[in-house]
């Protein structure tokens, strides 16, 4: 007999997928910084499971400052590098992998072509504006339009964002993923993006803040453990996906100041 409980079953391809799936990972300071990382501990587990893994880029167009040591995952060796281009170096030495990075933002080009290396399965995005968000939207859109074939398929979107001590992770779906039948669940084939469930919030969002000069003064914006708190819960709730193939959460609130960590149901 059917139960009330809800459930979105992953798409295939992630869980025998012909290739290593394609991940775009958008911003590499604070939370994206600590996302990358998480995304190669994944990788090297899923490997170790007989998965292919993944195979990663990042897009970022900052450097490197003294103001992001400390509190992003940087060294005092990488002041003045690409964020991404530092990062991913890092980590292909540490991991052995072979992922790459952009210095470029993930935004439509001049004569509002996709940006290039935009084709990916999964999406995650760590990046500060709500323009940024809309702007991801418009992309993934475009890509859904596209008859790509099955390894370029754009299938999932997770946006990652926090203000000083609180945070959240929401997983969405680019178009509608089918699902099995099933007599244990109700299933939910699509999973709102941000831009449509927040739109509202989102555009009341204040945009005003400059970048922080000092650690001391990047403290006074965002705790300095709020980065690494919300990039490991979006990673816990993406490895969910592969390591179990399902998931009755598509995101979670967090404040840290509480301790309180409110999940959001697929059913909502």
């Amino acid at each position: 007999m059917k139960t009330t409980s809800y459930m979105h079953f992953t798409h295939p391809y992630f869980l025998e997928p012909t290739n290593p799936v394609k991940v775009n990972l958008i911003g590499a300071g604070g939370t994206g910084s600590q996302m990358l990382t998480c995304l190669a501990r994944m990788h090297h587990t899923l490997r170790q499971l007989g998965h292919p893994g993944f195979q990663v880029t990042t897009f970022d167009p900052d450097k490197v400052s003294d103001a992001n040591l400390g509190r992003q995952l940087f060294a005092e060796s990488e002041l003045g590098m690409n964020k991404g281009v530092a990062l991913t170096n890092r980590i292909n030495r540490f991991f052995g992998t072979d992922w790459r990075a952009t210095e470029n933002l993930f935004a439509w080009t001049p004569d509002d072509r996709l940006p290039a290396h935009s084709e990916a399965n999964l999406f995650i995005s760590c990046v500060d504006t709500a323009q940024a968000r809309f702007e991801i939207a418009e992309i993934l859109q475009a890509l859904a339009n596209r008859n790509a074939l099955s390894r370029d398929n754009a299938l999932y979107w997770m946006d990652c964002g926090n203000s000083r001590s609180s945070g959240q992770v929401i997983l969405s779906t680019v178009k509608p993923i089918r699902q099995p039948r099933s007599e244990l669940y109700i299933t939910v084939d699509s999973l709102p993006q941000v831009t449509t469930e927040f739109k509202e919030l989102l555009q009341s969002q204040d945009e005003s803040s400059e970048p922080s000069c000092s650690l001391a003064e990047a403290l006074e914006k965002q705790d300095l453990f709020i980065n690494s708190t919300i990039a490991t819960m979006g990673a816990s709730l993406l490895f969910s996906l592969f390591r179990h193939a399902m998931t009755a959460k598509r995101g979670l609130f967090h404040n840290m100041d509480t301790g309180v960590t409110q999940p959001l149901s697929v059913a909502a």
